[in-house]
């Protein structure tokens, strides 16, 4: 099954991090098959929000919100179960001064297609 960990942290307690033991993290996970894909986000000053409100598309600079932790990367992974998936995010370094959110990927294609075959052979 796959899940998306989601990094938070405090954007400040980054330098507490050494981005080689985070890169190390990862080739570890990708060696080991668990890893799907992994990226480090940039500071949230440089994200963009985007919103369709009454037809009209809407941007604004920075994030949905303000928050104390900001999204600071993601690793996408396959894990047997949610206990797999909590060890593996365990291990993410910035876990010791932030948080990791795990959650399932809803298969939403797969389920899509597979409504299309049933009702296509209906």
């Amino acid at each position: 099954m796959k899940y998306l960990c989601l990094v938070y942290l405090d954007e400040k307690r980054l330098p507490e991090l050494a981005d080689e033991d985070c890169v190390a993290y990862d080739a570890s996970i990708r060696a080991s098959g668990k890893c799907i894909a992994s990226e480090a986000l940039q500071p949230v000053q440089t994200a963009t929000t985007v919103r369709i409100r009454d037809g009209k598309v809407a941007v604004t600079d920075g994030p949905f919100a303000e928050t104390k932790e900001q999204l600071a990367g993601f690793y996408m992974i396959e894990a047997a179960d949610l206990d797999e998936a909590i060890r593996i995010a365990a291990g993410i370094p910035p876990a010791t001064v932030g948080s990791i959110e795990v959650r399932p990927v809803r298969p939403i294609r797969e389920t899509v297609a597979a409504e299309q075959q049933r009702k296509a052979g209906a």
